[in-house]
């Protein structure tokens, strides 16, 4: 069970995931030894699952922004498993969200230009197991902070 001391240290970690045993020790107010041993819990139990570095898109080379909407021929939790195992695979997908309502997963990609888009969707999206349709739309514009 994750208790208040838990979620300081969720959050300080969603705020830096470099962030020094020490560092982070002081910021919840632990010694190091009990915020090491409760961060080792927190990745045991599978509450934190990994680490990642999020890269800026906002060099022009990066390209452009696809937002794909994928429906599966099942919801069964071996056609999510394999799906989302298969997605994995591919640097092109940025992110990936299991939905609610129409669709099921909602994808987004990094693309070069459409050719790379249309290379992408015939030879890896209209492949990925289960797929039954794809719909994509591209960002024209975007929030997002470098």
């Amino acid at each position: 069970m994750i208790d208040a001391v838990d979620r300081r240290i969720l959050n300080q970690l969603r705020l830096n995931a470099r962030i020094t045993n020490s560092a982070l020790a002081r910021e919840v107010g632990l010694s190091e030894s009990a915020c090491l041993r409760r961060l080792k819990l927190l990745e045991k139990s599978g509450t934190i699952r990994g680490y990642t570095a999020i890269i800026a898109g906002s060099d022009p080379d990066e390209g452009n922004v696809a937002l794909v909407q994928v429906e599966l021929e099942r919801q069964t939790e071996e056609y999510l498993t394999r799906f989302e195992a298969a997605m994995r695979r591919h640097a092109e997908i940025r992110e990936w969200y299991l939905l609610t309502g129409d669709g099921d997963y909602l994808l987004r990609l990094q693309i070069t230009d459409m050719d790379h888009y249309a290379r992408f969707h015939r030879d890896v999206l209209s492949r990925l197991p289960g797929v039954s349709r794809i719909t994509s739309s591209f960002a024209m514009r975007s929030n997002r902070k470098p």
